[in-house]
């Protein structure tokens, strides 16, 4: 696929978007409480975040509304943490380049490599590889 190794933006950078950010949108946010996008939603949402869910087949989850797409979720969206399996971030990608969308943070666990680099190319700030909750409650509170 792509070579080399990718690189995260460093601690004070993902501190500093986790400070900018207000709403996140959580694509693949799980209904289910035992699910672990749903546990660090609501750890996110408990931190004072806007959590839009994105789920095809949840109509609410943690009290606020789920979309079937980034691209129904109302507007700002600040970030989009992704809780998909790797081969399906190439179409968040695609979302988020078509929507303008500034910043994804992909968690722990999930590596697409040329879908990540082909965000950052595009002017995205790119986390991969990481958790939003662990790194904010770790580094950034």
């Amino acid at each position: 696929m792509s070579s080399g190794t990718f690189e995260n933006p460093g601690v004070e950078e993902r501190c500093a978007l986790l400070r900018r950010v207000k709403s996140i949108a959580v694509v693949g946010l799980s209904p289910n409480p035992a699910r672990p996008s749903h546990g660090v939603a609501q750890a996110m949402q408990g931190f004072g975040y806007t959590i839009i869910p994105i789920h095809p087949a949840a109509r609410e989850v943690l009290g606020a509304k789920a979309y079937l797409r980034l691209a129904d979720a109302p507007a700002p969206i600040d970030l989009v943490n992704v809780f998909r399996r790797a081969e399906y971030l190439d179409g968040v990608v695609d979302e988020c380049l078509a929507l303008g969308l500034k910043a994804i943070w992909i968690q722990e666990g999930i590596v697409n490599r040329p879908a990540a680099e082909r965000a950052r190319q595009a002017g995205m700030t790119v986390i991969m590889d990481r958790c939003i909750y662990m790194d904010y409650r770790r580094y950034c509170r």
